[in-house]
């Protein structure tokens, strides 16, 4: 919902900014006629036609993204089997992604990420370690168990996963009290 008023709110900026760049114009070609002695200045004069076709292309391009449908980041992925469609959503498979990575012995923060793509799936694993387990051996254990658990739960290649170590958990330190 906060998207579509978004969208509407931008739609209705640009069209009042484009139509007010549009009214300078004309006014400044003298299409409109309009005595005001301001605009006749030399740097003005020069200043207000800039702005003018500034602002009339920001306007542009921002209604252009106002009525442009988001294409870049799809929210399921359909597919088709003989009995029908399957929609499995993008955070299935982020939460699925981060499951298989959360199981890792020395991974303590998982943030994942999906990209679709014709090849199949990238999923980006953002982890943090606790500094305990080397990271390469770490690393391929998280690639392969996600890899092969998002394969096996939804029946969609994966291409690759790539695993970021963002970090090493700090744990806090307990001092023992002695009495």
């Amino acid at each position: 919902m906060a998207k579509i008023l978004d969208r509407i709110l931008m739609f209705i900026y640009s069209l009042c900014i484009a139509i007010l760049s549009v009214f300078v114009i004309l006014l400044l070609t003298d299409t409109v006629p309009l005595n005001l002695e301001l605009l006749e200045r030399q740097p003005f004069y020069v200043g207000t036609w800039v702005v003018a076709i500034v602002l009339l292309l920001i306007s542009i391009r921002v209604f252009y993204i106002s009525i442009s449908r988001d294409r870049s980041s799809a929210t399921s992925i359909d597919q088709r089997n003989e009995y029908g469609d399957i929609q499995i959503s993008v955070d299935t498979i982020e939460n699925l992604s981060y499951k298989a990575a959360s199981r890792v012995r020395g991974i303590k923060e998982v943030k994942t990420r999906i990209r679709i793509t014709e090849s199949g799936l990238e999923i980006v694993v953002r982890a943090l370690v606790d500094g305990e387990t080397s990271i390469p051996v770490l690393t391929e254990e998280v690639q392969r168990l996600v890899h092969d658990h998002v394969e096996e739960i939804t029946g969609i290649p994966v291409s690759y996963v790539s695993v970021y170590i963002a970090n090493l958990v700090h744990s806090p330190v307990i001092k023992s009290r002695v009495e």
